[in-house]
């Protein structure tokens, strides 16, 4: 069974300009254990006191999903962590030979011992905590080196392994660059030694393929994903949440392991609070992602919403809809006259033809047109443009 990890609370609030308050964590945090996310991270307790605040008020909130936080690799950042009653403790430190170069002045060995001496730290302090360790820009390491210091770690006390693609260097399309050649040498490399850990991955998408990615890495064996909502996170983010879920709610073949309801008020909640617009050609969130418009498609859908549709939004508490404007044709303004209340009109062929043409005037602006709140006064407009022109024509003659 695959697992997924929100890092909303986490890589999300490493979004530049984005603040959630200790009471919209909470918040988020309920409704993505409503969902039924396996794991929520909530950020990093030594950043500074009111995130230490914000992971134990959530870590003893009563959630069914564990709660963890983030640390360096370091024993008072674990500390500080610990303090905060989490059930999950997520380590990070890089084995990439320019980072052991240029950064942390060391050599591999040195590392491997200070992984080893924090995560034996974190295991002696709580024997039930699940510990993962992440070599931080996995995949542009050596893979010997990124084995050697996960065998290290899992011997340690860790349970989970994490392939960090930390600058969204991975492609599916590489054969060494791809997260199935590293779940996959990972996975041999620690089952060589008869360790077997789970194997977490979090994919940035800098190219635009962290999901194409996750998915290659569940197709090799992966265990755990890392999400966001919104796929918000450092640069381009990571996985986005809702099209992650629904992709392996297909390859799980079982539309009841998460509870896509709630994914609309999650969305929306932390677009709001986050400052940040939800694009209407989003997948699954976005205004249009059910929508549809052109009058070919509009004129099927009125007999089968599948000619045109392989999702179902009915899975995300929503129903398919369509648009006026430009595209449209008179099979959508009839469903359109009806949805309104105003079905008599559609016997009156002239006037929908003609109506019909006024939209399209209309939509000109470039905005779609509201089919609740505005067809009706543009329909009653039309109505007495009619009655004056016909009253001056009787007059004139």
């Amino acid at each position: 069974m695959i697992q997924i990890l929100d890092s909303t609370l986490r890589e999300g609030e490493q979004t530049p300009g984005v603040y959630f308050s200790p009471e919209i964590k909470l918040e988020i945090a309920r409704l993505l254990d409503c969902l039924g996310v396996d794991i929520i991270e909530v950020g990093n307790p030594a950043v500074n006191p009111e995130i230490a605040a914000s992971v134990t008020q959530i870590a003893r909130a009563g959630l069914q999903a564990k709660i963890g936080a983030h640390s360096l690799c370091r024993i008072p950042d674990v500390q500080k962590a610990l303090a905060c009653d989490i059930d999950f403790l997520g380590v990070f430190f890089s084995v990439s030979q320019k980072r052991l170069e240029r950064d942390y002045e060391i050599e591999l060995s040195a590392a491997i011992d200070k992984i080893v001496e924090v995560i034996t730290y974190a295991r002696s302090q709580n024997p039930n905590l699940l510990i993962r360790y992440t070599p931080e820009d996995t995949v542009r390491s050596s893979i010997s080196d990124a084995i050697a210091a996960s065998v290290a770690a899992v011997t340690a006390g860790a349970n989970i392994i994490s392939i960090a693609d930390t600058t969204g260097y991975a492609t599916p399309f590489h054969p060494h660059r791809s997260y199935a050649y590293y779940v996959k040498a990972l996975k041999q490399g620690l089952a060589d030694r008869h360790l077997f850990p789970k194997i977490e991955v979090h994919c940035h998408n800098d190219r635009g393929l962290a999901l194409a990615n996750a998915l290659d890495a569940v197709r090799a064996g992966a265990d755990i994903i890392d999400v966001t909502v919104m796929g918000i996170g450092e640069r381009s983010g990571i996985v986005d949440l809702a099209e992650l879920t629904i992709n392996l709610m297909e390859i799980l073949e079982d539309e009841s392991v998460w509870k896509l309801n709630h994914i609309q008020e999650l969305y929306r909640l932390v677009s709001d609070r986050a400052y940040i617009a939800i694009p209407p050609h989003r997948p699954i969130v976005g205004k249009n992602a059910f929508t549809h418009y052109a009058g070919v498609h509009v004129n099927a859908i009125a007999k089968d919403e599948f000619l045109y549709q392989s999702l179902n939004p009915e899975i995300f508490g929503i129903k398919s809809q369509f648009a006026l404007g430009m595209q449209s044709g008179q099979a959508a303004l009839e469903m359109a006259l009806k949805q309104i209340g105003q079905g008599d009109l559609v016997r009156d062929r002239e006037f929908v033809a003609n109506l019909l043409e006024e939209i399209k005037e209309i939509a000109k602006r470039g905005t779609p047109i509201d089919i609740e709140n505005e067809l009706p006064e543009i329909v009653e407009r039309y109505r007495m443009s009619e009655l004056i022109a016909n009253w001056i024509y009787s007059g004139e003659r």
